[in-house]
């Protein structure tokens, strides 16, 4: 909402998403749920639904919101349902990240559900311990989707 556009990042469409072999979904927070433009994309992805093209690959999700009580856990579990109809493996990043996600010494967003940054007025640039968490996450999620497609 008050980020600048970023004009040199590939916008990709719904159909592209039946190429990956996983995918990692990320996207503000409005009022504990996804923002509507990304609602929006996943309502694109009707086709891909019937077909069931997405069914079987594994998904994570990671977010980002205005304060710490700004809905990071219900973004999580609301995203959910979309994950769950296109018959998508959910794939937490759980407390894999280890000390990382006991840390109370500094501001840092994210959950067992996916990694988390607070963005406050757009202003705030993630932490080096929240890039860290969303770095950990990518990888994980990475090696789950070469375990199923039996590349280990």
């Amino acid at each position: 909402m008050n980020a600048p556009p970023k004009t040199e990042v590939p916008i990709i469409e719904p159909q592209q998403l039946a190429d990956a072999d996983g995918l990692l979904f990320g996207f503000p927070t409005r009022y504990g749920m996804m923002a509507a433009q990304f609602k929006a994309f996943l309502d694109a992805t009707g086709g891909l639904w019937r077909t069931q093209q997405l069914a079987g690959k594994p998904a994570g999700l990671f977010y980002s919101t205005g304060s710490q009580n700004g809905g990071q856990e219900t973004t999580a579990l609301t995203a959910v349902t979309q994950l769950v109809h296109h018959g998508m493996l959910y794939v937490p990043v759980g407390y894999t990240f280890g000390a990382g996600m006991f840390e109370m010494e500094q501001v840092k967003g994210g959950s067992p559900y996916g990694s988390g940054t607070f963005a406050g007025d757009g202003s705030r640039q993630p932490s080096k311990l929240e890039l860290e968490q969303a770095f950990h996450q990518g990888k994980y999620l990475a090696g789950i989707a070469k375990k199923l497609k039996g590349e280990v």
